[in-house]
């Protein structure tokens, strides 16, 4: 059982998940200024060009990384960081509504 509260990271995927932000985490991120995006159940290939934080309104996911059959999964109420270069299949099996951005730099 996990008891850490701190950000959870997959070092071999180097997709990071931390579970329930405080409210004041996610008010200094800006997240609701960020664009929404949502998709139904179903199995989507990405190719990150830039690393992605976003945050889970609702859904639950499995990240699959190009050629692994390790994953991460996180879900409603995670704040995730995918990181650049990825390219990975989400296999989602509740449907997502997430605030996203894409870093600038």
């Amino acid at each position: 059982m996990e008891t850490s509260s701190g950000p959870q990271s997959s070092s071999n995927i180097g997709i990071i998940v931390e579970n329930k932000p405080s409210d004041s985490k996610l008010s200094e991120l800006g997240i609701k200024s960020w664009p929404k995006w949502g998709c139904p159940p179903g199995k989507y290939t990405f190719k990150y060009d830039s690393e992605e934080t976003c945050y889970l309104l609702k859904g639950r996911v499995k990240v699959f990384p190009k050629g692994s059959s390790d994953f991460v999964e996180f879900g409603a109420g995670d704040l995730v960081i995918i990181p650049k270069g990825l390219t990975c299949t989400w296999d989602v099996s509740v449907a997502i509504d997430k605030y996203y951005k894409f870093d600038s730099s």
